[in-house]
């Protein structure tokens, strides 16, 4: 039988994977897979665990939010693990596996792993740690860690927005100097997003036509402060329709990208707390995880010519 890890976080979401665990495991195993099974208890576990793995399964399997995919894949990465990845989705917003075209069923996501093909998904390093789909400062960034769990499991995606709009009144802007692409950019920011997906907590959504999720490039917006109503309105129309960029919104894509904020300031990774820092470089890892995602998957957002295997 081929070798399978299963990464479970039982508090993500509203813990719908613990009811269907039984089944999960049973449809794997009728698959041929001898199923391991690892149930985290606290942040990075999971990537203590898979780091220390050898290079003896056929498969890891992840189950729960955006979190436990970070953790995982960046378990993966230091042990130099090159098995395919499969992801079931059971947290509260799941902006990567809705990017990537997961379903919210897990049982169905997991009959995907079984039946799907594996794909090349980039990932990024920021200042050495690892993220999957989104680094974000600014507005709204810290909603996705301080929103209480309760909360999610409670009101779901509703509960980020509740969250953010708490901190609007605090916003602070932050003076920014970036460099990428051969070209210099400073000016006052409320928020800035490197994302390498087609949303980030539901509250930036971005033209799939815009991203390919493994070009070796990530997807840079970054929004002015405003000091008028009128710059405000040009935000909110231009996040709000996609139309961007415009006169308050630089949005472009950069494989490296270099930023010096002042103040320092806290950022989130996939979801989750990032000290603060003023200094951040970050790169683009091309085509160093193989994801698997179904047979109808999102086919315009992956680069033609990629590596494509069945399972």
């Amino acid at each position: 039988m081929k070798k399978m890890l299963l990464i479970l976080n039982p508090r993500a979401g509203q813990r719908k994977v613990n009811r269907s665990l039984p089944e999960i495991l049973r449809l794997f195993i009728e698959n041929g897979y001898a199923c391991e099974v690892y149930v985290t208890g606290a942040p990075g576990e999971a990537t203590k665990y898979i780091s220390a793995l050898k290079h003896t399964h056929q498969l890891i399997v992840c189950a729960g939010g955006d979190g436990t995919l970070n953790e995982t894949i960046a378990g993966m990465l230091s042990a130099g693990l090159k098995c395919p990845l499969g992801y079931i989705p059971c947290g509260t917003t799941n902006d990567y596996a809705m990017s990537i075209g997961l379903s919210g069923d897990v049982l169905q996501a997991a009959r995907d792993i079984v039946e799907g093909r594996a794909q090349s998904i980039d990932v990024g390093s920021f200042n050495g740690r690892y993220f999957v789909y989104t680094a974000t400062c600014g507005a709204f960034a810290k909603a996705s860690y301080s929103t209480p769990q309760t909360a999610k499991n409670l009101l779901g995606h509703a509960a980020y927005i509740m969250e953010g709009l708490r901190d609007l009144s605090a916003i602070k802007p932050i003076h920014m100097r970036v460099k990428c692409n051969g070209m210099s950019l400073e000016d006052d920011f409320i928020f800035c997003s490197i994302t390498n997906s087609t949303s980030v907590g539901g509250i930036l959504k971005l033209d799939s036509q815009l991203v390919a999720l493994n070009d070796g490039k990530f997807e840079v917006t970054m929004v002015r402060n405003p000091t008028n109503p009128a710059q405000l309105s040009s935000i909110l129309v231009g996040l709000t329709t996609q139309n961007v960029p415009n006169e308050m919104i630089h949005f472009f894509s950069a494989n490296n990208i270099r930023l010096e904020c002042e103040p320092a300031v806290e950022w989130t990774l996939d979801g989750e707390r990032e000290k603060q820092t003023g200094v951040v470089n970050m790169s683009n890892l091309h085509s160093v995880v193989r994801i698997l995602i179904p047979q109808s998957g999102r086919p315009t957002l992956f680069e033609p010519g990629e590596e494509e295997a069945e399972l």
